[in-house]
């Protein structure tokens, strides 16, 4: 028998409609996690593709040898340079060698460059790996992403050659995270570890220290990023917010770091001393990992050491490099002559000698060539295809319609021959533009339109073209104020006449360059 109140429950109804996205914070969180999960993703696809390699392979976990370069590289790349990447083969072969010990050296050697080119995706254009994944937008539609990252980056050094150095996403899947904020991280690193080594718990302590290490390298190569970014266009990094409050956070959290640190390594030494006091296995194994914290921390307090001092130095780096991009001067770029360049230093010599200077500039100014890709189906058509048949002479060619092209010149050979006579002052004092325009109009009521505009021209003579291609005599004008007194032109009254150049020195300058 039922009660009265139970007659009016009823079963929950479902809705007819699709459920809708979650919100923004969940969709999130739930990206971060994709994103997480694509960073691993190469590294599973070593064990995967290992199978493909020319012998047996499978004896080898590629994944375990690419986490440990990954954390090689991190340790031992610095602020300026990265990790050699012999250096890094070197150390990964050990342990590559543990997992096959019967194996050759040679193929050992092979698995670990193999590892590591992969892990630089040596194969690709931009040498990055893509990830696609789905977020739901504000209108709560699917929509597919990408997302592009890089695990290890090969790097120029200052003082040349090449360095590896590993991303934020690599340090991120070495430590288990992803897109986490590195001054809080590296916080509850430091506090966890404090609390584990204040437990006696050195083996847990030796990971979290660890871990506090990679957070430190991280917001190192953050930094660094920001004053390469300044190097190469100043006005592409926000000076004015985000860089200054970012330096000041940093200050106080190496501060903050170096108190906690020497607080860790006080605690260290002390459960070291206390484990000297017995000598059993355990208390053995305990004063070894007691070591290796010691060892972790000394070197997370040199890396501090090294982030304030370049904390310290992001100030005067950003002005020094406001001022050299705001005032730097303008590149310039000289213009080619040819004929004064090469043609007229080429003509006089030998054909021998000219050849070797026409290789060498066409060889130059020909700019680059894209070599055609070669596929085998092609290459194969190439070479079975039979040569088609042509004529001992060539194909006819046709008669081609010339036509003469009009004379439009509004001046003939004669008016320009007069007017160069008139021009020519080489043997006399230079003269008025008044009076030559007037010579010239008792000559011809055209001429001194001709004149004047050759007077005009001279105005600025190309005296280095002049120079350049062995001229002797220049036509010159200068403009001393006076005003032109003419019917027909105003203007300045210019003082034209011919100067001279140094011909012995164009002479030695033709030898020289021959």
């Amino acid at each position: 028998m039922t009660s009265p109140a139970s007659t009016d429950l009823a079963p929950p109804q479902l809705s007819a409609g699709p459920r809708p996205a979650q919100g923004p914070a969940a969709d999130e969180g739930l990206a971060r996690r994709l994103r997480a999960l694509a960073c691993t993703a190469p590294l599973h696809d070593l064990d995967a593709r290992k199978a493909n390699l020319a012998g047996e392979y499978t004896v080898y976990a590629m994944a375990e040898v690419a986490l440990a370069a990954i954390d090689l590289i991190t340790l031992n790349m610095d602020f300026d340079t990265g990790a050699d990447h012999e250096q890094i083969v070197a150390r990964l072969l050990p342990r590559v060698a543990a997992q096959a010990p019967t194996r050759p050296a040679a193929e050992h050697e092979r698995v670990a460059r193999w590892v590591l080119e992969n892990l630089i995706n040596v194969g690709s254009v931009d040498r990055g790996f893509r990830a696609v994944y789905g977020t739901f937008g504000t209108d709560g539609v699917y929509v597919r992403r990408d997302y592009d990252f890089k695990l290890i980056e090969e790097v120029p050094g200052y003082g040349g050659g090449v360095y590896l150095r590993t991303t934020d996403e690599a340090v991120n899947v070495l430590v288990g995270a992803l897109d986490t904020d590195v001054t809080s991280a590296q916080i509850a690193a430091e506090v966890k570890l404090e609390v584990l080594i204040n437990r006696g718990r050195l083996a847990d302590a030796q990971l979290a220290a660890e871990q506090a290490r990679y957070r430190t390298v991280q917001y190192a190569e953050v930094l660094r990023k920001t004053l390469e970014a300044t190097r190469r266009n100043v006005r592409a990094v926000d000076w004015l917010n985000t860089v200054p409050d970012m330096i000041a956070e940093a200050l106080d959290h190496v501060a903050d770091r170096y108190r906690h640190e020497n607080a860790i390594l006080t605690n260290i030494r002390r459960a070291r001393d206390e484990a000297e006091a017995t000598s059993d296995a355990k208390t053995a194994e305990h004063k070894r990992r007691a070591a290796e914290l010691v060892d972790i921390v000394k070197d997370c307090i040199r890396r501090h050491t090294q982030l304030q001092s370049r904390l310290l130095e992001a100030g005067p780096l950003f002005r020094a490099e406001q001022d050299r991009q705001a005032f730097a001067a303008p590149v310039m770029y000289t213009g080619l002559d040819l004929y004064g360049q090469l043609v007229a230093p080429v003509l006089p010599l030998p054909v021998e000698q000219a050849t070797r200077v026409t290789d060498a500039f066409f060889a130059h100014g020909t700019g680059l060539r894209t070599p055609a890709s070669v596929r085998l189906g092609d290459l194969v058509d190439l070479l079975l295809t039979p040569p088609v048949e042509r004529e001992h002479l060539g194909a006819e060619m046709p008669e081609p319609d010339l036509i003469a092209t009009p004379d439009d010149s509004r001046f003939s050979e004669e008016q320009l021959a007069s007017a160069q006579r008139l021009l020519d002052l080489e043997h006399d004092a230079p003269r008025r533009l008044s009076g030559l325009l007037a010579d010239a109009r008792r000559l011809d009521p055209d001429l001194p339109y001709l004149v004047a505009l050759l007077a005009v021209h001279a105005a600025s003579p190309p005296v280095g073209t002049a120079y350049r291609q062995g001229e002797e005599r220049l036509l010159f004008a200068v403009d001393d104020g006076t005003p032109l007194d003419d019917p027909e032109f105003g203007g300045a009254d210019l003082i034209v006449g011919t100067a001279l150049l140094d011909a012995a020195g164009m002479a030695a300058d033709r030898t020289e360059a021959s």
